[in-house]
């Protein structure tokens, strides 16, 4: 199966003006300033499938948005070569942009003092959508969202999270085969989280279209993307599945558990992360947690006791950490 996005050793670099503090400096950078190279992203290169979803992490300026615009093409690479669905984005060509749409969580493409519904059919306008496709489309969404009764509010007057839902139908109108979402559940509630998660999945699975999902919520990659992409420095650290990334940087199991009397020390059994009254969680290897949690039912009176993998954003936090020591 062919890739529908490729990029190979894909870099963007930023020439940024420095100097330093004071009134000397200050005047000396009028005639020699001087510059520092920013590498925004320094040679990335992974294949995406048809139809795959997949999450693309990293803490914040490690170059994910940047490569999300690389993409769509509204920056152009310093260098590397970059291929989605068979076309050069930097290109721009209008075969390509009708086929992709880019989703910013903290940017908004609606009228603000217009009703949705207005926006909706500029959007038609733009793509050339038939008027019976586009309307089929647009009810769609809307039902599949339960947007019925917020379309004919001017979208100020939206709530964040409706007016999210807003911007993910009037992207979607020309059913794009790609996607690339930056931080679509930003600021939202976990029930408009969810809403979203769903609207989504199910996108994916009716039109088969293929995400690139950014996200800080872990909840969302977790609900949607069996593959991940890890960056750091504009670097690839990670590619490859969710689970593996758990299985490869997750050493530790978080056993809890309720005692009947209290227990003075319980070091002994692995490493204390907190107490509240009698109940107690811990934090124990995983090649040990079998043994652990036989000695606690053998040796203590336990009234409960749950075995749970390490939260995935403890994972991540992980990954960076092992980047982190191992460029100083």
């Amino acid at each position: 199966m062919s890739s529908v996005i490729s990029i190979s050793k894909l870099a963007k670099h930023y020439q940024v003006p420095e100097r330093e503090a004071g009134l000397k400096a200050a005047a000396k950078g009028l005639f020699k300033r001087t510059y520092k190279t920013v590498k925004a992203v320094d040679g990335i290169s992974f294949e995406i499938q048809p139809g795959e979803v997949v999450g693309f992490l990293g803490p914040n300026g490690a170059g994910k948005t940047t490569t999300l615009k690389m993409l769509s093409g509204l920056l152009y690479p310093t260098s590397g070569g970059v291929s989605v669905l068979d076309y050069e984005p930097s290109k721009r060509s209008h075969d390509y942009l009708r086929q992709i749409t880019l989703v910013m969580g903290n940017r908004n493409q609606l009228s603000w003092d217009l009703p949705a519904l207005d926006s909706f059919d500029l959007q038609r306008a733009i793509y050339s959508i038939p008027a019976d496709d586009f309307k089929r489309t647009r009810d769609e969404f809307i039902e599949m969202l339960d947007l019925k009764d917020l379309v004919q509010k001017p979208v100020r007057n939206l709530s964040l999270g409706e007016r999210m839902k807003m911007e993910i139908v009037g992207a979607l109108l020309h059913k794009p085969k790609i996607l690339f979402l930056d931080e679509p559940t930003l600021g939202l509630d976990v029930t408009m989280q969810k809403r979203i998660r769903t609207f989504i999945a199910e996108y994916n699975k009716r039109y088969d279209a293929t995400v690139l999902l950014t996200s800080h919520y872990m909840a969302d990659v977790e609900a949607l993307c069996r593959r991940v992409i890890v960056i750091h420095h504009g670097r690839l650290l990670f590619d490859g599945d969710l689970s593996k990334l758990v299985e490869k940087f997750s050493a530790f199991k978080t056993v809890g558990f309720t005692l009947s009397n209290p227990v003075a020390d319980l070091s002994q059994y692995g490493e204390v992360v907190s107490v509240d009254g009698l109940r107690v969680t811990m934090r124990v290897p995983k090649e040990k947690t079998s043994a652990v949690t036989t000695r606690l039912l053998n040796e203590l009176v336990v009234d409960d006791l749950t075995v749970e993998a390490i939260p995935i954003e403890d994972v991540i936090e992980s990954v960076f950490s092992v980047q982190k020591e191992a460029m100083e």
